[in-house]
This record gives structure tokens, sequence and C-alpha cells, in this order.
């Protein structure tokens, strides 16, 4: 099989909905994570301000990359939804994402949307990466 389904225990299960958390296509090494938000396994959302969600979101995606057999290190793209006018709300965002990588810079498209799953919902972010062995097979090449 060339497509394996990623569903942590750690994150919400989407089965109800028909959805996996992440994909790994094997035969070329991506990772396409689902968009993550700040919700517990249970689909509550936690933290009230864009930071936190932030903040939580990226802890399930870093939680989803793992059981992908990947790492933070790996992600190549990022979108991040923000409920509302981006300009209002990234400045506050910024500088989690910047903490969360560290000097690694993956590519970022913000967009500002009317809704997200929840009311309460502020931040999803979703993710495509490489699992850490193409990543060193691309290095050993380079």
């Amino acid at each position: 099989m060339t497509i394996r389904e990623i569903n942590p225990g750690e994150v919400y299960d989407g089965a109800a909905y028909g959805i996996s958390q992440a994909v790994v296509d094997e035969r070329s090494g991506h990772v396409f994570v689902s968009g993550q938000v700040a919700w517990d396994v249970h689909g509550r959302v936690s933290g009230g301000s864009y930071a936190e969600q932030t903040t939580l979101a990226l802890q399930n995606l870093r939680a989803v990359l793992q059981a992908a057999g990947s790492e933070v290190s790996e992600v190549l793209s990022l979108r991040v939804y923000m409920r509302g006018e981006l300009a209002d709300h990234i400045a506050e965002c910024i500088p989690v994402l910047a903490a969360f990588f560290g000097g690694k810079r993956p590519a970022l498209t913000g967009i500002g949307v009317a809704s997200l799953a929840t009311p309460d919902t502020l931040v999803e972010i979703e993710a495509v990466a490489r699992t850490s062995e193409s990543g060193a097979a691309s290095s050993a090449v380079s």
C-alpha cells in the first residue's frame, strides 16, 4: 500500500466524518496533515485567544507528525486559517509560530476566514511535510 492513514490517539478521531488526521504517501515520503485545531480528543476547544489556540493546534500538529514518522523540522509548508480579518490577529500568532519552528522557516500562507469547524475555533493549521526517512535520504543526495 502506498498511502497510509495516520490517526494518533492523542488527537481528535475524525473517523465519524470519514477523515484522517494525516495521510502519508509512502512512495514520495510526503505527509499531508489535516487542519489541526485547539481540540482535545473529545472535540472540545481549549484556549480563548488566537495565540493559545495556535499553540494547542501546533501541539496537535506535532503529535500527528510524530505518528506519521516525521517531525517539525520536516514541515515544508503551512496554511494557517484564522477566524476574521487576518491582519487583526496574525501579529498575535507569529511569535508562537516562530518559537515552534525555531530557525526553520517553512512556506506559509495565512488566510482569514468567516468560520471554522465550531464557533469557538479561532485557528486551524494544515501542513505538508516529509517523513524523517525521506529527509535523511534527501540530505544524503544533496
